[in-house]
This record gives C-alpha cells, structure tokens and sequence, in this order.
C-alpha cells in the first residue's frame, strides 16, 4: 500500500545539513527533545522534567528554543524526501481563537490521512481557499479528486482556479481531514491556546510533518511489521537531525 512507505532518503545536494554549532548540548539531545515535544502531546515543562528525569538538567525555555530553532528545518528535511502522497485530497477548515480573535486553520490530507498543507488564515473565504488550493498544486501538482465539506468558498475557488477534477461536497466523505484536526485540538488545550498565527503555523507544519513520518506505526498490523516500520521512522528521524551529510 502506499501510505506503508513513510520515508526515504536519497543523498541528494539539495538536503542541506543542519548546524549545532554553538550549542552546550550534543545534537542527540537536542533533536531528543524536539522529538519529544513535536511527537506527543507534552508541554515544554513535561519535556523539561522527562529529560531532568535522565540527568539531562535544562530549562523548559531552552527547549522551547530548540523546537523553535529546529523543528522548521527538520520539518523541511522530512517533506523534501517523503514519498508521492495519495491523488484524493480531503480539506476542511476549523477555528481557532487567539487573543479572542478567530482565526482558521485550513487543512489539507490525502486518503491515507499524510497531511499535505496546513495554512492559518484570518478569512473563510473563497480567497483563503485559493491560497490554499494554489500550495497545494505548486506542492503536489494535480488531484484525482478533492472531497470537502459544503461550504461553498471550495468549489468558488476550483472554479476561478479553473480546476476540472471531480469535486465531492459531502460532510459525511470528509471524516478524514476533519479528524486530523483532533491532534492539534489536544495540543491546544495542552499549551492552553496558541499565542500567534505565527506560533500555530510553525507548530502545525512540523507537528504534520513529524506525524506523517510516524503515521505507519499506529495501524493495526503484526509485531513484526509494526517494529520494521517503527525501525524505519526512527532511521528517518535521525538523518532528518543529522548535522552533517551522509557520506
């Protein structure tokens, strides 16, 4: 199937390698802790004691510095060697409030649940769901089909955009990207709100990007094959924090 292969790694000069430099503490920590943060549903302070619990005594402040600093360039690192996502495309949108304005968080995944895009937007509009619409195509080119839910901004934007692939508006179809939403619902109570669309865009991009390279894990499969897979997502992780270049 094709959502079994989660993650390659040609060595390519296009990967860029990312620097340590400067840091008291080994990238194997750092990237630890970023992990930690990123992969589960912990705030920066649970990070900080899980890590004081294995004699590794820092701050939660250095890292939420380290998930800033890192987290977009391992992110980056994932998406350029992740293999071709599914053709069906599922979007839907949700609200998020910051500062006690709302804000929406458009998503996009494909049938196996990888997510493709992610963008916060302060309209739920047709022109939100063009931009949306155009990272998607520059991304991943063309769709077979895009399944939404019926609001009415989706197929306004397909039209002026001047897409012609099957376009399916129906809330039931689009339980797929609605419940990839719930993930970052949890975060949200666990960071008790974001604080910026800034925040909230960096967050989700690596949280999906980290997500997809582990997505495999969670089927229910065999012991063997769960733990090849597992295997495989943690070889990935390591050379996306590599920060030097495969020879």
């Amino acid at each position: 199937m094709r959502h079994e292969k989660i993650f390659s790694h040609p060595q390519r000069s296009s990967d860029a390698a990312i620097s340590f430099k400067g840091y008291r503490f080994p990238p194997d920590i750092i990237s630890y802790a970023v992990w930690l943060y990123y992969r589960f549903p912990l705030s920066l302070r649970m990070v900080e004691e899980m890590l004081a619990a294995r004699g590794i005594e820092l701050t939660y402040e250095t890292v939420r510095c380290w998930a800033t600093k890192f987290g977009l360039a391992i992110a980056g690192r994932i998406r350029s060697t992740s293999p071709r996502r599914g053709d069906k495309w599922h979007l839907d949108e949700v609200v998020v409030t910051i500062h006690g304005k709302k804000h929406w968080l458009w998503r996009a995944v494909d049938e196996h649940g990888a997510l493709l895009e992610v963008l916060v937007q302060s309209r739920r509009d047709t022109a939100a769901a063009k931009r949306l619409m155009r990272r998607l195509l520059k991304r991943h080119g063309g769709a077979r089909a895009i399944v939404t839910d019926k609001l009415r901004s989706y197929a306004a934007a397909n039209r002026e955009l001047g897409l012609s692939v099957e376009h399916r508006q129906h809330k039931g179809l689009n339980n797929r990207a609605e419940n990839s939403h719930q993930p970052t619902r949890v975060r949200e109570k666990v960071m008790r709100r974001f604080k910026s669309t800034r925040q909230l865009q960096r967050f989700a991009s690596v949280h999906g990007q980290v997500s997809n390279l582990f997505m495999g894990c969670r089927y229910h499969r065999n012991a063997e094959h769960k733990r090849a897979v597992r295997t495989q997502a943690f070889a990935s992780w390591e050379w996306a924090c590599s920060a030097r270049m495969a020879a």
